[in-house]
């Protein structure tokens, strides 16, 4: 049974409220969003870009001033040192939809989505608010995983 969009970005924030605290996702918030959706409701998401910069470019990341809704992603500039490399990489969360955005630095956090400008990390710039991207965006081309029941019917 597939579900609502709602209901989607309701698995994806669930799922990383839970692991507020964790530094699993260190470096890695673009991963931790897509975790999010995936793991969060059991389905594939076609993702767009490898790093956080790239999937809001190619998601077309806007801000229209409004607080973002329950489920999208909230991008930002952000430049850094990773093996080395220098690179605006880019910094994306979650939103909860109340102004607050679920993301990593460098462990799982949530913040007001404009006051993670403030934050700051040796060697990195500091996030740069850039606008968000609509759960129905994200969900666009998704699939969902088979899973086998104990009784072997798919569900």
């Amino acid at each position: 049974m597939e579900l609502t969009e709602d209901e989607y970005a309701q698995g994806a924030v669930g799922w990383a409220l839970a692991r507020v605290g964790s530094a699993d996702y260190a470096l890695r918030c673009y991963a931790f969003v897509e975790d999010a959706y995936e793991l969060g409701n059991d389905i594939d998401l076609d993702g767009l870009g490898t790093s956080a910069k790239e999937a809001a470019d190619a998601y077309e990341a806007q801000d229209d001033g409004s607080i973002p809704p329950v489920g999208a992603y909230i991008c930002y500039d952000c430049g850094g040192l990773v093996d080395g490399e220098w690179h605006d990489w880019g910094h994306i969360g979650l939103s909860v939809g109340d102004g607050r955005v679920i993301h990593t630095w460098p462990h799982v956090r949530v913040d007001d989505y404009r006051a993670v400008e403030a934050l700051s990390a040796s060697g990195w710039t500091s996030p740069r608010y850039i606008g968000w991207v609509s759960p129905s965006r994200i969900l666009r081309g998704m699939q969902l995983k088979q899973c086998y029941t104990r009784y072997g019917d798919v569900r």
